[in-house]
Parts: C-alpha cells; sequence; structure tokens
C-alpha cells in the first residue's frame, strides 16, 4: 500500500465508523449486514486493514451513505496504480484501390457475401479469442472501402456502411484483446467509413464505445458524460441512445448514486421499448442478451451495493443468454457469481465459478478478465472452504493464462 492510499484508506475508516455510530449500529450489526468479520471492520475503520471497493459498496448501501463510502475506496483503489500497457499495435494491412475493377452487379454480390460473413463472424466472436478474429476483420474492413472506390450511388453507401460497421467491431474486439488505443483508432476509422457512406450514427455510437472503455476504467465520471452526450444528439437513432441510457446507470451506479440510475434505466428501457428490434444483422451493440435493460439493471444493484437483488436478477437473465453466445455468458454469470458471493452464497457462487471457468479462459476477453478478477479476490476471502481450495487451480489457470 502507498502512503497515498494508506492516508485514503484511513479516511474511509474513519468515515464508516462516524456513519456506523450515527445509525446506531455496533461492528457486530454492520459485520451481519456485510457479510465481513467484526474483526476486519474494526481495522478498517482504525485504518489497520485494507477496505476493498466491494466492501465500500456493501457499507455504503446498508448505511444509506449515498455513494460517499464508495468514493473513497474507489479512490485508494486507484492511488498510485500504474497503466496497463497495451497489446503490440496491430498490423495495418494495405491500402486495397481496386477502381475499374468492379461493377454494379459485382459490388452487391461482394457486398452480400461479405455481410454474410460478418454475420458469422460476430457469432464466431462469442466463443473464440477476440485477436483470432482481429486481422480478418480489418481486411474485410479495408476490402471493402477498397470496392466502393468504383462503386456508386447505393451500392457505394451499402459497402462503405458495411466496411464501416465491421470496422467498429473490430474496434470492439480490441478492447476485449485489452488494446484501448487501437479499439478507440479502429473506432475512428469506422466513424470515417459512415461519414463516407451518408451514415451519421457510428460518429455518435463512437462516443458510446469511449464511454464502455471509461466504464471498464471505473472512470464513472467521463462514462456519464459520454453516454448523457449521445442521449441529447439528434443524430442518435432511439436503440442507440436507449444503450447510452443504460451506460449511463452503469455510470452513475459505478459512482453510488442510486436515484440517478434508478432514473436512467427507465428511460432505457422506454427508448429501447420505443425502438423496438432496429437493422437486425448489422444492429449495433449486443444481439446475444434477450432483455439488456434487465440484465444491467442486475449489474448495477451489484455496484450500488445490493448483491443479493443483483444476484436474482442476473441469475435469471443470464440463463436466457443461448449456450452458442460464450462471452456474453461469462460476462454476466461472473458478475452473477461475484453478487452470489457478496451476499454470503459462498456456495452458489462457487457452482457458476466452477462452470464459468472453460468460457472464461476460452473468450480471452480482457473485460472479462476485469470481473473475473474481482471474483477471484473476493472468493479468497474463504481460504479454507473446500469448493473455493477445489476452485483455486483453475482460477489460477484462468488469470495466468
Amino acid at each position: 500500500m502507498t502512503r497515498q492510499q494508506g492516508e485514503m484508506q484511513t479516511g474511509f475508516g474513519a468515515e464508516l465508523r462516524r456513519r456506523r455510530m450515527a445509525a446506531g449500529l455496533s461492528l457486530r450489526d454492520l459485520a451481519a449486514l456485510v457479510h465481513y468479520t467484526r474483526g476486519h471492520l474494526s481495522k478498517v475503520e482504525t485504518g489497520h486493514a485494507w477496505a476493498s471497493p466491494e466492501l465500500g459498496r456493501l457499507c455504503d448501501a446498508a448505511l444509506n451513505a449515498d455513494g460517499a463510502l464508495i468514493t473513497l475506496t474507489r479512490a485508494a483503489d486507484t492511488a498510485g496504480v500504474a497503466g496497463v500497457p497495451a497489446l503490440p499495435a496491430i498490423q495495418q494491412w494495405p491500402d486495397l484501390s481496386l477502381r475499374g475493377l468492379v461493377g454494379a452487379s459485382e459490388a452487391r454480390a461482394a457486398a452480400d457475401a461479405f455481410q454474410d460473413v460478418f454475420t458469422r463472424m460476430r457469432a464466431l466472436g462469442q466463443r473464440v479469442r477476440p485477436a483470432f478474429l482481429l486481422q480478418p476483420l480489418i481486411a474485410h474492413g479495408q476490402t471493402l472501402s477498397g470496392l466502393a472506390v468504383s462503386a456508386s450511388g447505393a451500392d457505394k453507401a451499402r459497402l462503405l456502411g458495411l466496411a464501416a460497421r465491421i470496422t467498429e467491431y473490430a474496434g470492439w474486439m480490441a478492447q476485449e484483446a485489452g488494446d484501448d488505443r487501437a479499439a478507440l483508432s479502429l473506432t475512428e476509422q469506422a466513424v470515417e467509413l459512415a461519414t463516407a457512406a451518408g451514415d451519421e450514427v457510428m460518429n455518435v455510437y463512437a462516443q458510446l464505445r469511449r464511454s464502455l472503455i471509461s466504464l471498464y476504467r471505473d472512470d464513472s465520471g467521463t462514462t456519464i458524460d459520454l453516454a448523457r452526450y449521445v442521449q441529447t444528439d439528434p443524430r442518435a437513432p432511439g436503440r442507440v441512445r436507449g444503450l447510452a441510457a443504460l451506460r449511463e446507470a452503469q455510470g452513475h451506479a459505478l459512482a453510488g448514486a442510486g436515484s440517478d440510475c434508478y432514473r436512467a434505466l427507465d428511460r432505457a428501457r422506454d427508448q429501447l421499448d420505443t425502438a423496438g428490434t432496429e437493422a437486425g444483422e448489422l444492429s449495433l451493440g449486443t444481439s446475444a442478451v434477450p432483455d439488456l435493460a434487465a440484465m444491467i439493471s442486475g449489474w448495477c444493484l451489484y455496484d450500488l451495493g445490493q448483491p443479493l437483488r443483483a444476484a436474482e436478477i442476473l441469475s435469471q437473465e443470464t440463463s436466457r443468454i443461448p449456450p452458442s453466445a460464450s462471452r456474453a455468458r461469462a460476462r454476466y454469470g461472473t458478475r452473477c457469481a461475484l453478487a452470489y458471493v457478496m451476499a454470503g452464497e459462498v456456495d452458489v457462487a462457487c457452482q457458476l465459478t466452477r462452470a464459468l471457468l472453460p468460457e472464461v479462459r476460452d473468450v480471452g476477453s480482457a473485460t472479462i478478465r476485469i470481473e473475473f478478477r474481482r471474483l477471484a479476490k473476493v472468493l479468497n476471502r474463504w481460504p479454507a472452504h473446500p469448493g473455493i481450495r477445489e476452485l483455486q487451480p483453475g482460477i489460477n489457470s484462468v488469470l495466468t493464462g
């Protein structure tokens, strides 16, 4: 622990004690509410033990601190932490100019074929490591933009629009591979292609991609600001505004602002219900989660220090994800297991974690690994539990693989 972190932890402990006593709770009372030992809470209050963000969320909810305790633990958790180095730069394929080689019929046939391939690659992206798809996606986007040089009218717009969508998905795969810089670069390329196609929606959606990167960096302020920007942009269709409202809700939950979170969730449901299903194969955002608003509400409840309610919703919604969508099942299943263990349901969390291990390992997602590392850290609070001892080799394999 750095000196700065130590000072912040001491500040958290003093504030925790002040709020606990104001609520008329003993250490034993608070320990029963948050599933931590009285001894550990005593050490936290005196600054002699580390308060994890998870403990901060539970205490914040138990003491109705409206995010104040969450803010203190997050500040201490991130103080002095060095940035994670990016992956090596993605190899850029040569620019493909096919001027004069492709007529209108060839352009349409190519667009049909590449759209079919992209649909298959999105399905494959649910089951394989993201780096496996990056170069093919980049190549396909550049091939389509090259084909568009000799096309005109609606054919040109379709080729460029498809190139933009494929390149945007490549940006998501780059983020999943742990390279935020490449993710932003590819998203910018997607914006340029979409603008050339006469479609400005991608320009708006790029802000949502930046918002997601901020969310996984635990930057609630930027997450909220970018999500709000998308919702006020007149170019954003209903579905994108709904997705932005969900992202805003996640940002508020991360900051412990429950009322703002619930309002954003209500707004998201209204937008998504009104928008309905858009564009099918080329729709932006996840297509693997049947009720994304319900799933994100469970996600937010965990961050708001209500793990049991979160676990109930996440369990129900995760069971509805198709078995083929391994990436989505691993992402939300990990948070579900995390919610159960934070609610004191250690046996249930162990069962879920055991089932998750193969999917988390196989999809190789950097963002899922962030969640899984949190899960492993919390499970370590029960080192003598037989289920956790049994899981430890598999957990270590996932974290080091």
